[in-house]
């Protein structure tokens, strides 16, 4: 390939991705509702699937620019860091427990017709020295 086309290509990429990710125009935080999903745990060798109880959570003081903000798992509960991994279409909000064990929520672009953001939140921790994971599906609302 020249190296005009592969260099106008890089550039017709960066300017969607600059403008598909302004900060300006996103929430400063999601009230999320996750009611399906799977959770999963290791036990006897083998994994066993399980249907998770619903949850909600809120995020909140999200700043692009910095790549941070807070969730707030229940009313009262002290909020908790997360870091912000930017994409082209969704942003992807990080935490890090205590113990090490990890937490995803991916919030996607507000969908037209709903006029709710599609989210998956995924937890990956264990108990007792047993993986135990599990994956939701919802949407969130701009609060």
């Amino acid at each position: 390939m020249h190296i005009k086309t592969v260099a106008a290509c890089v550039l017709a990429v960066a300017a969607l991705w600059a403008g598909g990710a302004s900060a300006e125009n996103e929430p400063q935080g999601y009230a999320c509702t996750f009611g399906s999903g799977t959770a999963w745990t290791f036990d006897n060798g083998a994994f066993k699937s399980h249907p998770p109880s619903p949850i909600k959570l809120n995020i909140s003081g999200v700043d692009l620019e910095h790549q941070t903000a807070k969730l707030i798992t229940e009313p009262g509960n002290p909020a908790v860091e997360l870091k912000i991994v930017r994409a082209i279409n969704a942003n992807h909000f990080l935490e890090v427990v205590n113990e090490g064990f990890l937490n995803l929520t991916t919030i996607y672009d507000k969908d037209p017709v709903s006029g709710t953001y599609p989210a998956v939140h995924s937890r990956h921790f264990g108990v007792l020295g047993q993986p135990v994971v599990a994956q939701y599906a919802g949407t969130c609302t701009a609060n």
